[in-house]
């Protein structure tokens, strides 16, 4: 974890914990040749070093599949999925641009295509997205062509089945929040709240990546510095402390217990 996604952990959890309310740990290791081996102890140790400590179990998304494709074979039952077989060049050649991202024309919607293997390949499985949010998602993916389960239909089926009330994550996903509303609108459910936490930028203005082993813990903890340096640093960051301040997570959450407005604020 970078300390761009330690600052959104630290806020979504003093969120909780000011709501008196339970912090869930999810791991999203559904698309196992990107995972690195190591990496959810690695976060686990980070959270913990900071102070972050969340309710129950970890939640493992490679041990809930059955309950996505549950979900798949629900939609498909609907009438609510259907088969795409555009490669990426081709949707880089058709999708219609909204100024921020692209979006499915809809090339395959009626064309009743095979769900199986054809011609060597497998489809992606798309949602017929209703005209609500027509204009801002697009026809979501929610079973990639390559047999893995999507992002979008996956967190959206945790947050429901984990009765999550609020959502809090970088502002770099806020244009995922239309997609996952159609994937919840599409099983008939109420979605929860999302908030988005401003970005950690470097001093070039770029939004920290995992790439950069200098945005990391490890670096920071081998020049000596303690976890109260490093939440200090990130509070202060948001303004809700002045700089230099170094106190622990549990510190920064009594201190901000008569002044919520602070952390409301930075939200959006």
């Amino acid at each position: 974890m970078h300390l761009g996604n330690l600052r959104t952990a630290l806020v979504s959890w003093l969120r909780a914990r000011l709501a008196n309310g339970i912090w869930l740990l999810r791991v999203d290791d559904l698309d196992k040749p990107r995972n690195r081996e190591g990496s959810v102890e690695s976060v686990q140790q980070d959270l913990r070093w900071l102070g972050l400590d969340w309710d129950g179990v970890m939640v493992l998304q490679s041990q809930r599949r059955w309950i996505y494709s549950a979900v798949l074979s629900f939609l498909r039952s609907q009438r609510k999925l259907y088969a795409c077989r555009c490669s990426r060049r081709m949707l880089a050649e058709l999708a219609v641009s909204d100024e921020h991202r692209l979006l499915y024309p809809g090339t395959c919607r009626d064309l009743s295509l095979p769900w199986g293997w054809h011609e060597g390949r497998l489809p992606s499985w798309r949602l017929r997205v209703n005209q609500q949010f027509a204009n801002s998602s697009g026809d979501v993916v929610l079973r990639r062509a390559d047999g893995f389960i999507a992002y979008h239909l996956a967190t959206a089926v945790d947050e429901l089945t984990l009765g999550i009330t609020e959502v809090v994550r970088g502002r770099d996903l806020a244009d995922a929040m239309p997609a996952q509303l159609a994937v919840i609108e599409a099983m008939a459910q109420q979605p929860m709240a999302y908030r988005h936490v401003p970005l950690l930028c470097d001093e070039q203005g770029r939004k920290l990546a995992k790439r950069d082993g200098r945005a990391g813990l490890e670096c920071l903890r081998a020049q000596g510095m303690g976890p109260e340096e490093i939440v200090g640093q990130l509070a202060a960051s948001l303004k809700l402390i002045n700089p230099g301040e170094a106190l622990t997570a549990e510190e920064l959450l009594s201190d901000l217990s008569h002044k919520q407005e602070l952390l409301q604020a930075i939200l959006s």
